[in-house]
């Protein structure tokens, strides 16, 4: 990453102390210079329909992709074992450290130092990581083993063609 991490401090709303991981980017909290256009409706991915109404309203990414601005940063994807809940090799995500954690949540975590991207299995007090590819094993805690729940991923952000502007 080229740029220091611009978030002003690390708690969340509710007061816990946290850690950005070394690799995140803070989110910052300068307002959007470029509100987007959102076609209402849903684009169909089967056959092709005819065209609704195509009155736009402008929309901000950072409206529909954050809710705790302070709390929220992003950090790109390396890696397969998500593929099967949709999240590849170079997506970005939107992670917010805010959310607690509940059963089925994709998290960020830190592992023993090591930082992954699993789904948070919590049942019966046992509590574990879970790939969404089956090529993957689970991630099983045993005594003097460390977990660190870093934030709850909310979004996925996914590029089909490179820009121009990258955030590496």
């Amino acid at each position: 990453m080229n740029s220091p991490n611009p978030l002003p401090h690390n708690s969340t709303p509710e007061g816990k102390h946290l850690t950005l991981p070394p690799d995140a980017w803070g989110y910052t909290l300068e307002p959007s210079h470029l509100p987007l256009r959102v076609v209402p409706g849903k684009v169909p991915a089967g056959f092709p329909s005819p065209a609704e109404d195509f009155s736009v309203k402008r929309h901000d990414l950072n409206e529909l992709l954050i809710s705790h601005a302070v709390a929220t940063f992003l950090w790109r994807v390396s890696g397969h074992s998500m593929t099967e809940a949709g999240i590849f090799d170079g997506d970005i995500l939107v992670v917010n450290r805010a959310l607690t954690p509940v059963h089925k949540d994709v998290v960020v975590a830190e592992v023993d130092g090591e930082f992954t991207v699993k789904y948070f299995y919590k049942r019966n007090g046992q509590i574990k990581l879970q790939p969404a590819n089956p090529t993957y094993p689970d991630i099983t805690f045993k005594d003097g083993q460390s977990l660190r729940i870093c934030g709850v991923v909310t979004s996925s952000i996914k590029r089909f063609r490179k820009t121009v502007q990258s955030l590496d």
